[in-house]
């Protein structure tokens, strides 16, 4: 065993054991570096093992925060299926059923920021276009920060629902105002991957930077226009959900089915 995993099975035990709660930072690196006689690169070699594993979270000028053991992982439906709450509006498959009460960590945002390459694309407008995003960090309530949910919308959007960029959007939010603003039925298309997570990322999911986040893209699109008017992107964790389908069977597949010829 090398001496940085013998490190690291060490500092593992302690916050196994409850030495080193959930919040508090680890011992600076000199500082265990001086009490069990190794170097300061073992220490760190460690420190990215523990990091790996999701027990710590390095913050640059801060330290190793003890993280919560990891929560069993939600199991999300990725059908095709939008659901429609006549309290609250529409409910995509995110929330464990239709019902499920969820809460904004800290305060929702919007603001003008520079569109992403991805928002970018959809709109057709160069990347770094001065672009309408409301952020919002949610989860299950009583749950940690589950997901960053940010919304882009384009300018034509705000222009003719100009509600969607106030603090409150009003009942039924942001996608009711743009239908009703002409650009109704809504239809949606999204597109999911995994990527790293970005520095900020992490910070508000309170994960490490070294464990990857899905990434889905949910593209809205004006049934008058045919062009997107709106894109949100929501960025989960990778180490704390599992997306589940349930599969079909075409025309052909039906049984009894024929035999293999």
């Amino acid at each position: 065993m090398a001496r940085y995993e013998i490190e690291a099975a060490h500092l593992r035990r302690k916050i196994e054991r409850g030495e080193y709660r959930v919040g508090e930072t680890l011992p600076r690196i000199a500082d265990l570096t001086a009490e069990r006689g190794v170097s300061p690169a073992t220490i760190r070699r460690a420190l990215e093992v523990l990091e790996d594993e999701g027990l710590v979270r390095v913050v640059r000028g801060t330290g190793a925060i003890v993280q919560p053991p990891p929560a069993p992982r939600r199991r999300i439906s990725r059908g095709v299926q939008i659901e429609r709450d006549p309290a609250r509006g529409y409910i995509f498959p995110a929330a464990a059923h239709p019902g499920e009460p969820w809460q904004v960590h800290g305060k929702a945002r919007r603001s003008m920021e520079p569109a992403t390459a991805t928002v970018a694309a959809v709109f057709g407008v160069p990347e770094g276009t001065s672009t309408l995003r409301r952020r919002r960090v949610t989860s299950p309530v009583g749950d940690p920060p589950f997901q960053i949910v940010d919304t882009w919308l384009s300018d034509q959007a705000v222009a003719g629902a100009p509600q969607i960029a106030e603090p409150s959007t009003g009942p039924g939010g942001y996608l009711d105002r743009l239908e009703e603003a002409g650009h109704g039925p809504l239809s949606w298309e999204e597109a999911t991957r995994a990527r790293m997570p970005s520095t900020e990322e992490a910070r508000l999911l309170s994960m490490s930077a070294s464990i990857p986040v899905l990434e889905l893209v949910l593209v809205g699109r004006s049934a008058s226009t045919g062009k997107p008017v709106e894109v949100t992107v929501r960025v989960i964790p990778a180490d704390r959900v599992e997306l589940i389908a349930s599969l079909q069977r075409a025309e052909s597949a039906q049984w009894p089915v024929r035999p293999v010829a």
